[in-house]
């Protein structure tokens, strides 16, 4: 009898497999939460506000109060920060007295340790009144310094007409201002490290003999790279122009670009140590005014020594700092940032760097692109549809390969099983190894291939692969239908039309290779429910990020997958809720 109900009941290796079947998920259930629990502790925002019936901006009541306490908080590091800016103690700004050697010797001593600041020592008109100029070498434009305000106030000889005397400060305030001077950006501060701060960012700062107040005058010059058509996102047909690293180029670009009078453009300064100018930029009338003082809100909220690039603030701003998934999109085309804008969203521009941030972000945009609206609606929605297909390929190819080949055969036709297995004869690998082997291969060669000199990189990354992968089979160490599935999920990869976006697919890809090797077509299954999970929950700036799917909008949906006519698209998304819902009447 107790052979028989041995005889019956699962061997080690079937019993193992079950718990592992059944634990797996509980574990990984487990441990979302726990990520969950701890991204809400070490959040320094606070708790996100909870959006309108179902998705949408956050709520106003929440988002007011937030903002009230982040922003009186900054105010008060603010002040902190600058009272002790330049080495200076805590306490009352240092300000000038009106004595012109004694205030040049508080600015010499707050630029004690900085060479490049240069001093233009000088006698005002026919009153010869003393005065000095301080700029630093190589910010400043020297030849509009001499043109426009040395010459002017050594030969001011009218603007004195029947003066004797040293004027009152106002009347000398007003004559060097409207009578000698021809600078179009004229600033006036009695502070010393203000006036210091003015000059290291490519301002000059004129003291006179009498006077507390020194004039800040803009003569600011920077190698500025010219306009050019953006790398990161080419396109066949569309604006040939992308931003590039200096703000007053990038706001004027979208200026040209949208001449609108509703076009807001919100100054902000971010960085600690290295101040850098950022512009919060949306229309005004579009624009849900809560998600905009969230985006104030969170802009408050950043506490770090430098912003070297924007990227820096995607990941300052965004709601999820442990999904994989972008939250804020980044952008080099003006085009693209103006049409975002016109959907009722807003954009960063930060000084230094050529990419915008668009928010919020649904997981369509992703795998949109500008030229989509350029082309008719049937070119545009096939393209659409080529790159979802792409996607989905890049992502579950290798994986569907490693489940079937270990543990479904069965599925796969008998003539193409039959080809497959005779190619793997003499393989020393399981499939997942075989597949890793393969997959890092061509990631160390793509990687190689964006690092080396623009000449080269394209042909080292075409060749590599071709002489990688022939090897690879030669030597039988890989199979060839291996290396044809592994070529299809590269190509497949470089139809994302956003670079980040690509990066998540190719992360997630190993993920999903990993779930298949050991549960086999259960494991995707169970990798697709939990990665669907996961972007339910998402959000970014109160809108879901599927919100086009979920919540369920039909009046979304239609510029989702299928890119319905023009004149068909008489509505703005209705997840951003903007003021004016109709854009084409």
């Amino acid at each position: 009898m107790w052979n028989s109900i041995i005889k019956w009941l699962p061997g080690w290796g079937e019993l193992l497999q079950s718990l592992m079947i059944l634990a797996i998920p509980l574990g990984l259930t487990r441990m979302m939460l726990w990520i969950r629990a701890q991204e809400g502790k070490a959040s320094t925002r606070g708790q996100r506000a909870e959006g309108k019936k179902g998705g949408g901006v956050p709520s106003s009541e929440d988002t007011a109060e937030a903002a009230q306490s982040s922003i009186a908080a900054s105010d008060k590091k603010k002040s902190g920060a600058e009272a002790s800016a330049g080495g200076e103690e805590t306490g009352p700004p240092l300000r000038y007295s009106g004595c012109l050697e004694e205030d040049v010797a508080k600015f010499r001593a707050a630029c004690a340790d900085m060479s490049d600041v240069n001093v233009r020592r000088l006698q005002i008109g026919s009153l010869r009144i003393p005065a000095a100029l301080f700029f630093v070498d190589g910010l400043t434009d020297k030849e509009g310094m001499d043109i426009n305000i040395l010459k002017p106030l050594m030969n001011a000889v009218l603007a004195f007409e029947g003066i004797s005397a040293l004027p009152p400060p106002e009347e000398l305030k007003v004559i060097v201002t409207q009578r000698i001077l021809q600078v179009s950006e004229i600033e006036y501060t009695n502070e010393v490290m203000q006036s210091l701060k003015k000059v290291l960012f490519g301002s000059a700062v004129l003291l006179v003999e009498g006077m507390s107040e020194v004039f800040v005058l803009g003569t600011s010059k920077g190698n500025t790279r010219a306009v050019e058509e953006p790398i990161s996102e080419a396109l066949l047909r569309g604006p040939r122009v992308g931003f590039n690293e200096t703000l007053s180029d990038n706001t004027a670009l979208l200026r040209r670009h949208g001449q609108h009078t509703g076009l807001v453009m919100r100054s902000f300064t971010v960085g600690e140590r290295i101040e850098k100018e950022m512009i919060l930029t949306y229309i005004k009338g579009i624009a849900n005014e809560e998600l905009i003082e969230e985006i104030v809100r969170r802009i408050h909220t950043i506490n770090i020594d430098d912003v070297q690039e924007s990227g820096f603030i995607e990941q300052l701003l965004e709601d999820n700092y442990l999904s994989p998934f972008q939250q804020i999109q980044s952008t080099e085309r003006p085009d693209r940032v103006m049409a975002a804008l016109l959907e009722g969203r807003a954009a960063l521009l930060l000084d230094g760097t050529p990419f915008a941030l668009i928010m919020p972000v649904t997981f369509g945009m992703l795998l949109q692109s500008p030229e989509d609206y350029y082309d008719r609606w049937f070119s545009g929605s096939l393209l659409r549809i080529l790159r979802f297909g792409a996607a989905t390929i890049s992502l579950f190819a290798p994986a569907l390969y490693i489940s079937f080949l270990s543990f479904h055969p069965g599925l796969i036709p008998t003539k193409l099983a039959i080809s497959i297995i005779s190619s793997r004869q003499g393989v020393p690998f399981p499939t997942l190894v075989e597949a890793l082997i393969m997959e890092v291969a061509i990631e160390i060669l793509r990687e190689a291939g964006l690092r080396l000199p623009k000449p080269i990189g394209p042909a080292m990354g075409i060749v590599g692969g071709l002489i990688i992968g022939q090897a690879a089979v030669e030597a039988g160490i890989v199979s060839p239908i291996l290396v044809i599935v592994v070529a299809l999920t590269a190509i497949s990869s470089f139809s994302v039309p956003m670079y980040s976006a690509g990066i998540t697919l190719r992360l997630l890809r190993f993920v999903a290779m990993f779930f298949a090797a050991f549960f086999g077509l259960y494991g995707i299954v169970l990798f697709f429910l939990l990665l669907s999970s996961h972007l339910i929950n998402l959000k970014s700036f109160g809108v879901p990020y599927l919100s086009m799917i979920t919540p369920y909008r039909m009046s979304d949906l239609r510029d989702f997958v299928i890119r319905i006519p023009l004149q068909l698209m008489k509505r703005r998304p209705t997840m951003l809720q903007p003021q004016d819902k109709i854009r084409k009447r």
